[in-house]
């Protein structure tokens, strides 16, 4: 039998190009049949995951109502969309549809021709959600960027539903004889229920996959105890362990990020709502009652859960941008350390130079030997040199380093800012002092930062006593004003006034019209103060909810009743229509009180005195201002009645 002779270390080594070359052809293949056939495989992918998740929901959460708790399918649906050009929506949508019809034979014996409408209505959910979010083409989903989360709370977890949901409702009541109410929130609640939990996780499994976490065993305790808890929290109701599920979604998101806590969230509603639906862990919702009140605080639970990662990952992405931006700096400096250009000047202690460094020119345009013919003091601005004289007569005596800051005059004639480190000089035999080591920086870029942090610090403090909503002054300020105005009147015995102003029936106008209405009145109440009272000395502010404040100093009460009854008429003028109001419109009352301040008083006996006022302005009927002064004089009278009658009815 031959031998085969043994392979030579050249032919081993073209053996093995030959495989790497092969390898790199097959998966260029590969790579090229991806490309050609990515889309297909997508939409196919589409098809398939949005009729399993639809399936799986009618299967699983049907009960015997017909009540749904989670709806996952139409947040699936608007992944893709979030994340597909808007060009290819058309094929995406038509897919999605297919997929709920299929689920609808799967899932159902008996197809109806209403399903047909309502796999249309989901379409139409999708469509209007991903149109809000996606008004550019290029627009990608950022669910760690605030203003990101609360545009897809208002428009795909709000807006669409509830648009989708009052069609559906009107087809319920007209068609299948439901109730409004429960027609409208079956729909809504389920719908932006799915969205609101199970799109971000969508989105984060397919643009970055599931991060892999730094400790595997650490990660994979957390899903398992998650999942222990979970069926431990739903499957009985002695020991309530809803809560705990909390910290282990805020661990996983940490430890694994936003893909892997979204799903763990979508795993948490899901199994609740089955466990729920099905009769196990009554605590939950209970077994008389199966439908969508019962089951609203396992929803709230879950959509809170959510909105829980999407701030914990707005303030982790924030905490990033910061370190990375952190990272930056040190590594600027760390650059600027390396490659320093600080000017060095050794003189004696009369200030006569022996060494100028060459960067000197840089900084200052003076040359070397230009600045060696030159006093120690001479390039100094004279406002900066009595503080460097004072240095230097420091470091003679006993200092032993000193650090200043001032100007020196460059080559061109302009003044440019300088830190200047100073230390005394021994000489290298004796040890004695031999004169002064002047290292110099240039710090012109960092006073004007220094500047602009002072300037924004300023618009801070301008903003912290500001209420955003209405520009008057907040609760903040007009306890700084009060303060400051009645130890101003307690000196100078002057009368110090306050109006308290408090928008007549508010919560019955904010239900009625919603907040966005309620905050636009609360502006209007502004405008009206500030179109009455327009002396500088005067503050208006918002101090509560609704509540409104205004300070006038060196005002007796006379003065600010008119006050009063002018801001009254002003905000009677704008007409803002109010239904619950007895008068038709908005309307404030006043409580008015005038006090000179006395020594033992405190502001407060002010605050109360307006506030006595005001109670008895909302008793009297609203829409009217009361003097406290006067209700003062009246308790007076009626005291004295009952001191010399004895008793008073």
């Amino acid at each position: 039998m031959p031998v085969e002779p043994p392979r030579t270390a050249e032919a081993n080594s073209r053996g093995a190009r030959l495989w790497s070359r092969s390898r790199r052809r097959t998966a260029h293949r590969q790579g090229l049949l991806w490309r050609r056939h990515r889309f297909a495989l997508r939409l196919a992918g589409c098809f398939i995951a949005v009729t399993l998740a639809a399936t799986s929901v009618e299967i699983l959460n049907n009960g015997e109502n017909g009540a749904y708790y989670i709806w996952v399918a139409n947040g699936l649906l608007l992944a893709y969309l979030l994340l597909a050009p808007r060009w290819r929506w058309p094929a995406y949508l038509s897919a999605g549809f297919v997929a709920y019809m299929a689920s609808t034979f799967l899932s159902q014996q008996h197809w109806q021709p209403i399903n047909l409408f309502y796999n249309g209505l989901d379409i139409a959910d999708v469509l209007i959600a991903a149109l809000l979010l996606r008004r550019r083409s290029a627009q990608l989903p950022r669910f760690t960027n605030f203003g990101y989360i609360v545009r897809f709370i208002s428009y795909a977890v709000v807006a669409a539903p509830v648009a989708t949901g009052l069609i559906y409702t009107l087809v319920s009541v007209a068609w299948l004889h439901k109730t409004p109410a429960n027609s409208f929130l079956s729909w809504g609640a389920v719908d932006s229920l799915g969205i609101v939990v199970v799109t971000p996780a969508c989105v984060a499994i397919f643009r970055t996959g599931f991060r892999k976490p730094a400790n595997l065993t650490r990660s994979s305790l957390y899903l398992a105890l998650l999942v222990l808890i979970t069926l431990i929290d739903f499957t009985q109701s002695t020991v309530p362990l809803l809560l705990v599920i909390y910290p282990l979604l805020v661990l996983i998101l940490l430890e694994m990020g936003l893909g892997w806590a979204a799903l763990s969230t979508l795993f948490v509603a899901v199994a609740g709502g089955w466990f729920s639906f099905h009769g196990i862990g009554s605590y939950l919702i209970p077994k008389p009652d199966m439908g969508f009140g019962a089951s609203l605080r396992l929803q709230v639970f879950a959509a809170s859960a959510t909105v829980m990662l999407y701030i914990v990952s707005v303030v982790l992405e924030k905490q990033r941008a910061i370190e990375k931006k952190l990272r930056k700096i040190v590594a600027q400096h760390s650059l600027v350390l390396e490659n320093s250009r600080d000017v060095i000047v050794l003189s004696d202690f009369r200030g006569n130079r022996s060494y100028v460094s060459s960067s000197a020119e840089f900084l200052t345009g003076w040359t070397a030997e230009e600045l060696l013919k030159q006093s120690g003091t001479d390039l100094v601005h004279p406002d900066d040199l009595p503080n460097v004289k004072l240095a230097l007569r420091k470091l003679r005596s006993s200092a032993e380093g000193s650090l200043i800051e001032c100007r020196i005059r460059a080559a061109d004639g302009r003044y440019i800012w300088v830190e200047s480190s100073l230390c005394i000089a021994h000489d290298p035999e004796t040890g004695a002092p031999s004169g002064i080591l002047n290292m110099i920086r240039d710090i012109e870029e960092r006073k004007h930062t220094e500047e602009q942090l002072a300037s924004a610090y300023r618009t801070v403090e301008a903003l912290a006593v500001m209420d955003p909503l209405t520009g008057l002054s907040n609760r903040r300020r007009f306890d700084q004003c009060l303060t400051k105005e009645w130890r101003r009147a307690l000196r100078d015995k002057k009368p110090l006034s306050m109006l308290l102003i408090d928008a007549d029936l508010f919560k019955s106008y904010n239900d009625s019209y919603g907040h966005p209405h309620g905050d636009s009145c609360l502006k209007q109440i502004a405008k009206a103060a500030l179109e009455v009272v327009t002396r500088p000395s005067d503050l208006v502010a918002r101090i509560g909810g609704e509540e409104f404040a205004i300070i006038l100093p060196n005002t007796r009460n006379l003065g600010a009743m008119q006050v009063a009854t002018a801001v009254c008429e002003a905000m009677r003028r704008r007409n803002v229509t109010h239904k619950d109001s007895p008068y038709g419109i908005m309307t404030i009352s006043v409580g008015c009180a005038t006090l000179i301040p006395r020594a033992g008083q405190q502001p407060i006996d002010l605050i109360e005195k307006a506030d006595s006022a005001l109670y008895q302005a909302k008793s009297d009927g609203r829409n009217r201002v009361c003097n406290g002064s006067c209700l003062e004089r009246a308790e007076a009278k009626d005291s004295q009645q009952v001191g010399a009658g004895g008793t008073a009815d």
